[in-house]
């Protein structure tokens, strides 16, 4: 199936690909500073984000829900991050990430997304 392309944004600016990530969720728990063997900080959160229904899929009882892990690099997302509270719908935008490291069981590694925005968004007053 053919996709029409538009502009740069849908093959990057080298003309290679795009790593671009848009998610709107929850937030699970609570934001966790972090300093780095580094000397670098960087505050790291849960997003809980709805799975649309499946396509095609039979059965149920599978999940409903992904959690996924947002680094926040620089002091401005910091900020803000630290502020949110479980619960708190956001959209965040980054780039996905592989994260590698030593563990004592040998060379690990994981996926997360590296924020570049973050808003919270206010939930609408109920009537009563």
């Amino acid at each position: 199936m053919k996709r029409k392309i538009q502009g740069d944004a849908a093959v990057g600016t080298s003309g290679l690909g795009v790593n671009e990530v848009i998610m709107s969720g929850r937030i699970s728990g609570s934001p966790e500073e972090r300093e780095l063997p580094s000397g670098d900080t960087v505050v790291q959160l849960r997003l809980v984000v709805p799975r649309p229904a499946s396509r095609g899929r039979t059965g149920g009882g599978g999940a409903t829900v992904d959690t996924i892990d947002v680094s926040c690099w620089t002091k401005a997302l910091q900020r803000k991050a630290v502020r949110l509270k479980p619960g708190d719908l956001v959209t965040i935008r980054g780039a996905l990430r592989r994260r590698f490291w030593r563990s004592p069981g040998g060379p690990a590694s994981r996926y997360d997304v590296e924020a570049t925005g973050l808003d919270r968004h206010v939930a609408a007053p109920t009537s009563t």
